[in-house]
């Protein structure tokens, strides 16, 4: 069971919410709550674990328990890693709202697979959705196209374009910069885009639990770069905040994005922050 640092009070302000376009709170990590003008409610990569301690060790607050969610019409994975796919903080939502998993191959795989979530959980397998790139997907009021990512570290990742009428977001999960990402610029406006942010760090490694040299996020320029080829209207650096040893400084971007015409503005969120189209 998953305890909470901040009790409910993050889930039901997502459930409260009426937003006048489409709202998004960061949940820390790379995790977001996605909500429309109409009440649609999208989850993606919420990750409510504390790591593998000494490895890996959580550096933000638990926001909230994933039973205390009861609106949700869809989770998205982006890849398989843990802190994207991880079945304490994921079962839980999909037990209380019935929602669907939409995830790549590899992902599902740790889920019905790995951790057997419909035998752990009270989780059905009909509500596991496989999904690829190039595929389309309506949820409410939200169309979702699954597109090409670059994150040499996972073996099957996607991002997603989130589309409403009121703009358009872009969720890279750990990406780096992709040759794919001009084209995707010239296809879809993006307004708002997601990407992962961190600095290199010691790391033990996971075999043999040596300090490893470990990059795992994009650097300054690398997650310029991005956003630039992706024409974002506006940045939004993720995952910066999470792991002890990889944590960055977002505000540094100012200096980097400055000369720069995408992205023309730079969002900076702390876990918690409503941020809206």
């Amino acid at each position: 069971m998953t305890i909470s640092d901040w009790g409910d009070w993050l889930p039901q302000a997502v459930a409260d919410a009426d937003p006048d376009t489409v709202a998004l709170w960061y949940l820390g990590c790379n995790g977001f709550a996605i909500k429309g003008s109409e009440g649609t409610t999208l989850w993606i990569d919420p990750y409510l674990g504390t790591g593998d301690p000494p490895r890996t060790v959580r550096m933000i607050p638990v926001p909230f328990a994933p039973a205390d969610v009861n609106e949700a019409d869809a989770v998205l994975a982006t890849h398989e890693h843990t802190d994207h796919v991880h079945g304490p903080s994921q079962a839980p939502i999909l037990e209380e709202t019935d929602a669907d998993y939409v995830a790549p191959d590899d992902s599902l795989a740790v889920a019905r697979e790995e951790e057997n979530w419909p035998a752990n959980y009270d989780v059905a397998d009909e509500q596991f959705l496989e999904v690829a790139e190039g595929d389309r997907l309506q949820v409410g009021e939200f169309e979702i196209d699954v597109v090409a990512v670059n994150d040499p570290d996972a073996s099957h990742p996607v991002g997603y374009v989130i589309e409403h009428e009121s703009g358009t977001i872009f969720h890279g999960g750990d990406t780096k910069p992709a040759e794919s990402f001009t084209d995707l610029a010239a296809d879809h406006g993006v307004d708002l885009g997601i990407l992962a942010f961190g600095s290199v760090g010691q790391i033990p490694d996971k075999e043999t639990r040596e300090p490893k040299r470990t990059k795992w996020y994009n650097d300054e320029n690398q997650v310029v770069d991005a956003a630039s080829d992706l024409e974002l209207d506006r940045l939004l650096p993720t995952h910066w905040d999470m792991w002890k040893g990889l944590t960055a400084d977002p505000t540094a971007l100012h200096d980097h994005v400055r000369s720069y015409e995408h992205p023309r503005r730079l969002e900076i969120a702390e876990i918690g922050d409503r941020v809206d189209l």
